[in-house]
């Protein structure tokens, strides 16, 4: 089922005529019904991923009427709630023994370091390694044609365990980056509890990261698969880029909305696009397929980062499990407060003394209540939800029962993303 059938013309009236960046020209141009203004340039949104710039003039309900027919109307994509985390449980539990295992060290407070977010009750939702092995069953697993001579269940069954490599992997640079990140920013919590920096120290933070950095490039290295070494290869350096980005924009690219998007790309949706599209590469899928579990990672970062934008405003310390406003204390901009700007210029002053005033950060707040900024970054992120929805819509057709689950529990997580509070 072409998924254009029920979704029919995704957009927003706040869309209308607006730039899209990282859109796959082929997803754009091959089965929804987004239909791209006249003139525009693409590089490869793969390396690239928000490079691309289209004028889309974009029609669609809200995501509420957009869920209804997306669960309701789909003939196969029905019908009952699932928890998307209860379906890979027992895998998740899998992942979080052979993690711990993995980031075992010779030096004992190395190790200590290492395993700091992998131990029960610091871990998190296990958000990335959910979607990945969600991701790995949706795309209806088949054997390569090189193994077909052999036992389809022992090689069904090592591909899900390299699949799941993936999984893993993805979790060791996420949780690389954050312990980095956790210096650069100062951060004194993460998780609801005390960051490694304050803990052990911003030396012992940053060696172990780049402690799991290199344990998942051994892990990377052992499948054995030039191009899903270049995807994650690929994450990495944007990582790099996105935070190098957040600390040396200039004044004007700090209140830019395409330097922001592009960022956010870098710094959050890259990774999980390209450990989405590496799952599908390991299965031997079509460049198409690849592209499509490519859309939904990339579109379903950006809602997850337009989201947690909004929740440093309006979520709390305990909720957040890190301190609310940490952003706009530290002199970063986000979409609520660019789009607030649209509507006050005056804020952009009152920004900039942030730093030098922290009163300023009431005033601010003063302003992006009055305005629609928190709303209008809410409806992005629902535009992004839709669209990451849209490409598991689009894969091929199937009968399998498990495919069918799976990509209903990568559609819900998208409502997920949209509804969460912390």
């Amino acid at each position: 089922m072409l998924f254009s059938r029920s979704v029919a013309r995704i957009s927003s009236k706040f869309l209308r005529n607006r730039s899209f960046y990282g859109c796959s020209q082929s997803l754009a141009s091959h089965r929804f019904a987004i239909i791209p203004d006249q003139g525009h340039s693409c590089s490869d949104s793969t390396h690239k991923g928000y490079v691309c710039r289209t004028t889309y003039s974009l029609k669609s309900p809200l995501f509420g009427g957009f869920s209804h027919q997306l669960y309701h109307q789909s003939s196969s994509l029905v019908e009952e709630e699932l928890d998307p985390f209860s379906l890979v449980a027992d895998e998740l539990s899998l992942l979080s023994n052979k993690l711990r295992e993995m980031v075992v060290a010779e030096v004992p407070k190395l190790a200590s370091a290492a395993e700091y977010f992998f131990k029960r009750g610091v871990q998190g939702k296990q958000f990335r390694s959910t979607v990945l092995l969600l991701m790995a069953t949706a795309l209806n697993l088949r054997v390569p044609e090189a193994l077909i001579g052999e036992s389809t269940d022992i090689v069904s069954s090592e591909l899900r365990v390299r699949q799941r490599g993936i999984a893993e992997i993805t979790e060791m640079i996420h949780v690389a980056s954050l312990l980095h990140d956790d210096v650069l920013d100062d951060a004194d919590t993460r998780r609801g509890v005390g960051s490694l920096n304050v803990v052990m120290g911003n030396k012992m933070s940053v060696l172990a990261g780049d402690f799991l950095l290199s344990r998942a490039c051994g892990a990377l290295a052992a499948l054995k698969n030039t191009e899903v070494v270049a995807l994650l290869a690929t994450a990495v350096e944007h990582l790099v880029t996105g935070e190098t980005m957040e600390i040396t924009s200039t004044t004007e690219q700090r209140y830019s909305m395409d330097y922001y998007m592009q960022k956010t790309y870098y710094k959050t949706a890259s990774l999980i696009s390209n450990s989405c599209k590496a799952v599908a590469v390991l299965t031997g899928q079509t460049a198409e397929v690849a592209v499509l579990a490519f859309e939904y990672g990339k579109n379903l970062g950006l809602a997850f980062q337009l989201i947690d934008d909004i929740l440093d405003f309006t979520g709390t310390s305990a909720s957040l499990g890190k301190g609310s406003l940490s952003d706009i204390r530290h002199g970063v901009i986000t979409a609520p407060i660019l789009f607030a700007m649209e509507e006050f210029p005056q804020l952009r002053e009152v920004v900039d003394q942030v730093e030098k005033d922290p009163r300023n950060v009431d005033i601010a707040l003063e302003y992006l209540g009055k305005s629609r900024g928190i709303q209008r970054a809410r409806e992005l992120a629902m535009e992004h939800a839709n669209l990451a929805a849209a490409a598991i819509g689009s894969l091929p057709e199937t009968d399998n029962e498990d495919v069918k689950r799976s990509r209903r529990a990568l559609i819900d997580l998208t409502h997920r993303v949209l509804t969460r509070n912390k």
